[in-house]
């Protein structure tokens, strides 16, 4: 895949840096929230992407100043046996937003098209259906009032060999390696493979791929968000006038002499 005319330095942002520009990103996602909630719209992010390639972090920074009763996650385990049994995308759609939500799924529907495919857990002839059946159904979900938008993360082969011994090296990252992972990991070229033919079948006028590369974690987050608002036709809201109201008195109260259990505080 050519790299995007984006890709402005190949040196990792500092994390002050990131910080200063994340902060007014931060403040146009309340902004989003607060139309969101106001306005009814109903928003569906899609992450997809190679392993490593930084989707949780990119959630995460969406989601850290903002209400999880609007920005809603959804990260769904391997099917159960009663939801193998249902059409594909069925379990995906209960998640669908409602008026006032912002839903992301941090992968999505295209499991099949991807891992599924390329490890064996469906036959090529299910993946295909999937592929020829799933835009008339993101139609319909985008004639349906739902904004649509679906993200691809892609990383170099070399970052992502860096990213996985970190995992195996680092151990609080330990938990994030799988078997699978280690698995996909010797697939490189099959997933390229599937993941051309999904964008080929797939990315359409009413829901197209965007493509983000994440090599630096950093920048590819304020370049994703900083996309996903400009997607998105919000107004923000006038900012009410606050003033703290005075404290009652004690009116006689006073605490305890011994209070119970106070933690120690070694920091």
């Amino acid at each position: 895949m050519p790299e995007p005319g984006g890709a402005k330095s190949e040196t990792p942002m500092k994390g002050g840096q990131y910080r200063r520009l994340l902060r007014p990103l931060e403040a146009e996602l309340v902004a989003l929230q607060e139309w969101v909630k106001v306005s009814g719209a109903r928003i569906c992010v899609v992450f997809e992407g190679r392993d490593t390639a930084g989707k949780g972090g990119v959630i995460k920074a969406i989601t850290a100043r903002v209400s999880p009763r609007v920005f809603r996650v959804v990260a769904l385990p391997a099917p159960t046996e009663r939801e193998k049994s249902q059409m594909y995308v069925q379990r995906y759609l209960s998640h669908l937003p409602a008026a006032g939500e912002v839903v992301i799924f941090d992968r999505s529907w295209y499991n099949r098209a991807g891992v599924e495919r390329v490890m064996g857990f469906c036959t090529d002839e299910e993946a295909q259906h999937f592929l020829q059946l799933i835009p008339a159904v993101e139609r319909a979900i985008v004639d349906s009032g739902v904004v649509l938008l679906k993200y691809w993360l892609e990383i170099s082969e070399e970052q992502q060999t860096r990213r996985l011994q970190s995992r195996i090296d680092d151990p609080r990252k330990i938990w994030k390696l799988s078997d699978l992972d280690l698995k996909s990991y010797s697939r490189w070229y099959d997933y390229s493979r599937a993941r051309d033919e999904m964008f080929h079948l797939t990315d359409t006028g009413w829901a197209p791929w965007y493509v983000a590369i994440t090599d630096d974690k950093k920048r590819g987050r304020l370049n994703i968000i900083d996309h996903l608002l400009g997607q998105i036709p919000y107004e923000p809201l006038d900012h009410r006038a606050v003033v703290l109201p005075k404290r009652q008195h004690a009116h006689g109260y006073t605490a305890p002499r011994q209070p119970l259990h106070w933690i120690p505080t070694p920091y």
